[in-house]
């Protein structure tokens, strides 16, 4: 039924979470896994003459994103390795990860999309928005929400 698999992460164990569920699910298939991160963009910081004491240069941000991405997709590789199951990992840079979600998911020609919902409710769901929630509003894809 599914071919190709997308499963965002974001480090988090319940990233983990759906990165096996994915994998379990994509074994059962005979599909693949796309792994993807969506890391937040490098923003300048500094005020006039003023520098902040956390302030990074733009390589520096790279090199993080890169640590960072290899890191979380790792767990996906080796996931999916060990299930036997194909995979491919992308991570990107962008101030809104639901979009480049959904962009990943069409890029990718992926039938479904396997992610984890953090399950914030109230206030902080109002503050911090929810990815999971803005890629469920607008994917012409189905998702699979695992908590």
């Amino acid at each position: 039924m599914y071919k190709n698999i997308l499963v965002p992460t974001d480090g988090s164990a319940l990233s983990r979470r759906a990165i096996r569920h994915a994998v379990r699910l994509a074994r059962e298939q005979k599909a693949r896994v796309t792994g993807f991160y969506v890391a937040p963009p490098w923003e300048p910081r500094a005020y006039g003459d003023w520098v902040p004491p956390n302030f990074i240069a733009p390589d520096q941000h790279e090199a993080y994103v890169k640590k960072a991405a290899a890191r979380y997709l790792g767990v996906v590789k080796k996931a999916a390795q060990k299930a036997g199951v194909p995979c491919r990992c992308l991570h990107v840079e962008a101030n809104y990860p639901y979009d480049e979600i959904l962009k990943a998911a069409r890029r990718s020609r992926c039938d479904l999309i396997v992610m984890a919902s953090h399950g914030r409710r109230g206030v902080s769901r109002l503050l911090l928005g929810s990815e999971t929630s803005k890629v469920l509003a607008h994917s012409k894809i189905p998702v699979l929400v695992v908590r």
